[in-house]
């Protein structure tokens, strides 16, 4: 062969190797899907991150009303369950208070179109724990009121059994959600003096007080006049003292029980000891001898 043919041969194996073109674009090609894996691995990551995480499974009736209010599902359980509350609370406002089985109560509020897992949700975890449902001994449903009124005359025992402990008065918002004709039993109570109505300037809420007409007491106009002219602001006990021992007024003093203080009682003396021991032995005195003055 000539030997110009294979100096050419070897001088294109060496440029051939020097210049892998195949090896070039195999490389670029994985470059670029690691490229682009790595891509779409962090626009998944993103995306993952925009997306809402999921609630977990309220566990409480407390965290099942808070959770009814931001997922559709419960909010429709919430909806459900305060449907019946106000319902049985409106019918015994009206005077009935009787209670109902769980299927009487989804008929009277038209809801029979319940699911299975909405009934049991109600049986189990709302109605039971709920404050406003009292359950009785037969399985029925009666509603709770805050207290136990029933005419006017239950609400005067409860503001003087309140007045008499020390508790204050009820606010009238309580009362008219505990009795029914509220508004009619307080202006009819309120009329006859039998009750006060105050005003809480905080909130404007009202709040009821009993009258009690045994502590009514007639005071002269003249004493009032005095005891009104006389400015007591800024004096303190000990000048209100003063004054009145400068005016020969002796004030009550604070005079608590003496205490006696405990009187030990003395041991006998020696000398009778020693008497009752020789009392206690006088059928040994003939044998018996005293060492005592020696």
């Amino acid at each position: 062969m000539d030997p110009s043919l294979l100096r050419e041969r070897e001088a294109f194996k060496k440029k051939a190797f020097a210049t892998p073109v195949v090896e070039n674009r195999k490389a670029s090609s994985k470059s670029s899907s690691a490229t682009t894996s790595t891509a779409n691995a962090s626009t998944a990551s993103s995306k993952s991150s925009k997306r809402p995480k999921k609630e977990s499974t309220p566990q409480t009736t407390r965290d099942l009303y808070a959770f009814g209010r931001q997922s559709g599902a419960s909010s429709h359980n919430f909806a459900v369950l305060a449907k019946i509350v106000n319902w049985m609370k409106q019918r015994y406002l009206d005077g009935d208070a009787e209670a109902l089985t769980f299927d009487d109560l989804l008929d009277e509020t038209n809801q029979l179109d319940l699911t299975p897992k909405q009934k049991n949700w109600l049986l189990i975890e709302a109605l039971p724990n709920n404050p406003k449902i009292v359950i009785t001994d037969d399985q029925k449903y009666a509603f709770k009121p805050l207290y136990p009124l029933r005419d006017k005359k239950s609400l005067l025992r409860l503001l003087d059994k309140c007045d008499q402990r020390g508790m204050g008065g009820v606010a009238l918002e309580d009362v008219q959600e505990s009795l029914p004709n509220a508004d009619r039993h307080v202006k009819s109570l309120a009329d006859q003096k039998k009750i006060i109505i105050i005003t809480r300037p905080m909130d404007k809420k009202k709040v009821l007080f009993y009258n009690d007409s045994s502590q009514d007491m007639k005071v002269d106009d003249e004493f009032q006049k005095l005891w009104r002219s006389v400015a007591v602001e800024g004096i303190d006990e000990m000048k209100i003292e003063e004054y009145l021992a400068n005016q020969g007024i002796t004030s009550m003093q604070d005079v608590g029980l003496k205490k006696t203080a405990h009187v030990q009682k003395r041991k006998k003396a020696a000398t009778k000891r020693k008497a009752n021991f020789k009392k206690l032995n006088d059928h040994m005195q003939d044998i018996l001898e005293d060492y005592t003055d020696k």
